[in-house]
């Protein structure tokens, strides 16, 4: 009955109200415990794992897929691949992250795969790229002695410039340098190859400051009498009956006033300034329009130069023709100047007779100008038949030359050019005019020793010629009957000097094979044999 009694009362259905009340706390609390526990695991699988990774080597193509461990950085990722592809260090790069997450250019290497938002089990892709220098043997390379270089002038004008090659006495000091970390590549520091020009007065004496001896000696210095300054306050009284004010005998120079003088000298500096360098910009600008101004006359006087030499040189190849094309232009101008004559006669209106009369004045200067070019070609002919002769007796004369290793060259007299040049020098008195007669037999005398070495068909004809001459001289004829035997007496000593037998240096200049050319004159008339010089 006590215990229904309680059951009914108020007091008993409160207890009783409250007791299933805290057991729904403890089970909330330890559900929550529960899910803590789970979301702890959860989040411990999540932070610890692996993910797939496909690495692809550009731009070769080659790939790799690898388990990585979500928690390394990707700087230990670079540096296992780095071991794996034996590559130098540093010389790999992680780019463009692809896949679960999108990561573009160079991945931070301090970072780690978690870091950028991958998960255990995901699956991405990574770029590499290999980035390094490997040195290879370089070639023997041997510098020549000359290079030969293409610069061009101010006035754009390309020329080849001949330098010459100094080698080096000794061998170049090492002056340090430094290293490219990116690919590891050595930069040594140059040294000029200049020579250092020599020193001069080595041995003259100098005096310097500091290299004599002397003595450094401190002073200090103390006044006399201490002086300061007092001012009134409260307790201390000054007199100032025998104070004197005293007034400053300029103005104050306050930091504005400073401010605005220095602003007025540096605008007076300015001045100045701007003035010497648009003076020396005038000046430059003045020179320069003086040189470009020369250089035009020098240009233009050039041109007027060539103008007139080209115009000399076309009125000297008429005047006094050389060569084939001087001639043919003779001819085709006459051409042109007859038919111009002649059109110019059938338009003219003339009756049949003037008509007639013209055309045989025009005829007759035709002919007069065709003999005159004749002439010219005959006299052409006499100039560039001495020439050719001339030429070709100088390059019998002309010495050896050698080369040598170092580049020089060497200039050796054989016995067979020194006999060409005694030759040349006697067919060149031959054909000297306005000689004394003295001269002319003293010419002749040389000539007569010299062919006489020989005796043939050729050299009895020299001979007699020049016993002619002597005698034609001896007896005071006039030069006028000297014409055609001086020029038979220079032709025949022309053909003792091309004759190999007698000048072996001519051989080189022979056209014919000596042995298809049978020259009669030569042949020996004494039982002495004739044999060239150096033969034995």
């Amino acid at each position: 009955a006590d215990v229904a009694g309680a059951e009914g009362t108020p007091e008993a259905a409160g207890a009783s109200a409250e007791l299933p009340a805290e057991g729904s706390v403890d089970a909330a609390n330890m559900e929550a415990s529960v899910e803590d526990q789970g979301s702890r695991l959860d989040a411990e699988q999540q932070s610890t794992g692996f993910v797939a990774i496909d690495f692809v080597i550009l731009p070769e193509g080659y790939g790799q897929t690898k388990q990585v461990d979500i928690n390394k950085t990707l700087g230990q990722v670079r540096g296992e691949l780095e071991s794996e592809l034996s590559i130098p260090e540093n010389s790999l790069f992680l780019m463009n992250l692809s896949g679960a997450v999108e990561v573009r250019e160079l991945l931070p290497e301090e970072r780690t795969l978690r870091d950028l938002g991958l998960k255990p089990g995901d699956r991405g892709g990574i770029e590499l790229r290999i980035n390094y220098y490997q040195e290879q043997p370089a070639e023997d390379y041997a510098m020549p002695d000359t290079l030969e270089l293409r610069v061009t002038n101010a006035q754009g004008q390309e020329r080849i410039v001949t330098v010459h090659v100094q080698r080096p006495v000794s061998e170049k000091p090492y002056l340090g340098g430094f290293r490219n970390k990116q690919h590891g590549t050595m930069y040594h520091h140059a040294l000029t190859q200049t020579a250092p020009p020599a020193k001069t007065e080595i041995h003259k004496i100098r005096f310097h400051r500091e290299a004599q001896t002397y003595e450094y000696r401190t002073r200090s210095t103390q006044c006399k009498r201490d002086n300061g300054t007092q001012m009134p306050k409260n307790g201390l009284y000054i007199d100032t009956a025998t104070d004197v004010e005293l007034a400053p005998r300029r103005p104050y120079f306050s930091s504005a006033d400073k401010a605005a003088l220095m602003l007025e000298k540096c605008v007076i500096i300015q001045c100045h300034a701007r003035g010497m360098i648009a003076r020396r910009r005038a000046g430059q600008l003045h020179r320069e329009r003086t040189d470009q101004m020369e250089l035009h006359a020098k240009e233009a006087e050039r041109r007027q130069l060539e103008a007139d030499l080209r115009h000399k040189r076309e009125v000297e190849r008429r005047m006094h023709p050389k060569t084939l094309e001087d001639f043919r232009v003779l001819y085709s101008e006459l051409e042109a100047w007859r038919l111009n004559e002649a059109n110019r006669i059938a338009k003219s209106g003339f009756d049949e007779a003037s008509r007639r009369a013209a055309q045989r004045e025009l005829l007759h200067k035709e002919t007069k100008l065709l003999q005159t070019i004749d002439r010219l070609k005959l006299q052409a002919h006499g100039q560039n038949r001495d020439a050719k002769i001339k030429k070709r007796l100088e390059s019998m004369a002309h010495p050896k030359v050698w080369a040598q290793n170092d580049g020089e060259t060497t200039t050796v007299h054989t016995p067979y050019t020194t006999r060409a040049k005694e030759l040349m020098d006697l067919y060149s008195g031959l054909r000297l005019p306005l000689l004394t007669v003295d001269e002319r037999l003293d010419v002749l005398l040389h000539v007569k020793w010299t062919v006489k070495e020989f005796d043939c068909n050729l050299t009895r004809e020299i001979v007699d010629l020049i016993d002619r001459e002597a005698d034609m001289l001896n007896r005071g004829r006039p030069e006028k009957s000297f014409v055609g035997l001086r020029r038979r007496l220079a032709n025949l000593f022309l053909q003792f000097i091309e004759t190999p037998e007698f000048n072996p240096e001519a051989m080189k200049f022979q056209k014919v094979p000596r042995q298809l050319y049978d020259q009669s004159g030569t042949h020996p008339l004494s039982t002495v044999p004739i044999r060239g010089l150096g033969q034995a």
